[in-house]
Formats: C-alpha cells, sequence, structure tokens
C-alpha cells in the first residue's frame, strides 16, 4: 500500500474495559500473538472490535468474556469513558493485521468492578487471546502497555482514577 492509500484507512471500532477489582487492582493480560515481537513483554487491558449494528457496551461484555470467561454478571460496568480515545498502529504493523483494513482503533472504554472470585477468570479460553495474567496497582499501567498505547491509558487513569 502506498503512504496515501495507509493513511486512508479508517479506525477499527473498539471496546475496551478497564476490570477493577475490589482492591482497586486492574487486570491486564499478556497477549499470545507477540511472543516474538519487541513488545513480549508488555501487558494490556482488555479490549476488542465492536461488529457491525452491535451497541459498544454489549461489545465490551462479549470481549471481556471471549478474553477472559468472565461472564457479565460478574463485571459491573462503573462509568463510560466521556469520548471515543484512538490510536495509530505503529509503521511495522500497519496493513498487516486485521486484514490491513484498518489504521490503528477507535475506542469506547468501560471501568467495570470485578465482583467475582479469581477463579471465574479463565484465560484458556476457545480461541485465548492472552497467555498469562494478573492484577495491577493502577499507576503501573503505563509502563506495563505497548508504547502507541501509553497516552490511551493515562487519559482513562485520570477520567476514571476515583472510581478505580
Amino acid at each position: 500500500m502506498t503512504e496515501e492509500e495507509l493513511a486512508a484507512l479508517p479506525y477499527r471500532p473498539c471496546a475496551g474495559i478497564m476490570l477493577a477489582n475490589r482492591d482497586g487492582k486492574i487486570f491486564v493480560g499478556q497477549r499470545t500473538d507477540n511472543q516474538n515481537s519487541p513488545w513480549a513483554d508488555c501487558w494490556q487491558m482488555p479490549q476488542g472490535g465492536v461488529d457491525k449494528g452491535e451497541d459498544p457496551q454489549a461489545a465490551a461484555h462479549r470481549e471481556l468474556f471471549e478474553e477472559t470467561g468472565i461472564p457479565p454478571e460478574l463485571a459491573t460496568i462503573l462509568a463510560v469513558s466521556e469520548r471515543e480515545h484512538f490510536y495509530d498502529l505503529p509503521d511495522d504493523l500497519l496493513g498487516k493485521i486485521w486484514g490491513g483494513k484498518y489504521r490503528g482503533q477507535r475506542q469506547h472504554w468501560f471501568l467495570m468492578r470485578f465482583v467475582g472470585d479469581d477463579s471465574a477468570i479463565r484465560i484458556d479460553t476457545k480461541d485465548p487471546e492472552f497467555r498469562a495474567w494478573q492484577w495491577v496497582d493502577a499507576g503501573r499501567l503505563t509502563e506495563l502497555i505497548v508504547p502507541f498505547k501509553k497516552e490511551i491509558y493515562r487519559s482513562l487513569l485520570k477520567e476514571f482514577s476515583a472510581l478505580i
């Protein structure tokens, strides 16, 4: 693809979940698909695409279940981000992932409270996206995430910090 074609690509609709436990720690997972990349040691919060015609809130609960096994009744929505958040893929991924159809993501974020026991978390799902998971202090999120998503995580922490 030419630079002009890449720049004209749309953003992929996405829902992201900042899942906080009762102790105020945040769920993060290590992706299965980046083990041989420079970001193999990075962690992220659950997120995924919003299907055509799907409500972002429904997508958030679906993605959370698909990635962690956590059903909607164990994740109470506390807040929704005031605006969509956008990020661009780095050059080495642009045109390669998501079938080369998107330049990055436009994300609706949801702060959810996990009200279950850790035994309900099952990353060994049908199509695993995470190879490991942990609860971390919210203040560590920006040091754990891939560089191209840091600004989004900073913004979410600022917006959701009072409720975490």
